[in-house]
């Protein structure tokens, strides 16, 4: 899941009451159609682009599965939405609770040196979606690049 650390940051979420806080303003169907697949209890890396260092920096668990995000049905929003209503909801959030920040991020740069990890929706050509999915041999290889940064 990514976030531009200035409008929501990984060190925001953790100092939120109960570490949780809604993911909203998911605007992309792909994305949002990502989200709709996720279940408590699922493990997601929050990663930071539009900064000086994109790249992983924790994982989050959600902690409710998708329902209508109602910042699309509010004109003074920024997600504002006219086509999503109460009735008809086009967009959807998930609510999440930090679960751990990495000392160091895995850093984009780290990520695109890794051969195993060329596939990953996040380093293809013009991929630009906020959500989307992680393989298990994805993530595995990122939770080990975080743990080399421990030692």
């Amino acid at each position: 899941m990514k976030s531009e650390p200035d409008a929501f940051s990984i060190a925001g979420l953790k100092s939120r009451p109960k570490k949780t806080e809604h993911w909203d303003g998911v605007r992309n169907y792909q994305a949002r159609n990502f989200m709709r697949a996720m279940k408590n209890g699922d493990l997601a890396f929050f990663y930071h682009s539009g900064c000086k260092v994109p790249g992983i920096y924790g994982i989050i668990e959600i902690v409710r599965p998708a329902y209508p995000d109602p910042t699309a049905w509010n004109p003074e929003n920024h997600h504002y939405d006219p086509r999503s209503t109460p009735e008809r909801p086009l967009w959807d959030m998930v609510d999440v609770r930090f679960k751990r920040e990495f000392r160091r991020p895995v850093t984009l740069t780290a990520i695109k040196m890794q051969a195993i990890l060329k596939n990953m929706h996040l380093v293809q050509r013009g991929s630009r979606l906020s959500v989307m999915p992680v393989t298990a041999k994805e993530w595995n290889t990122i939770m080990k690049l975080a743990e080399e940064k421990f030692q």
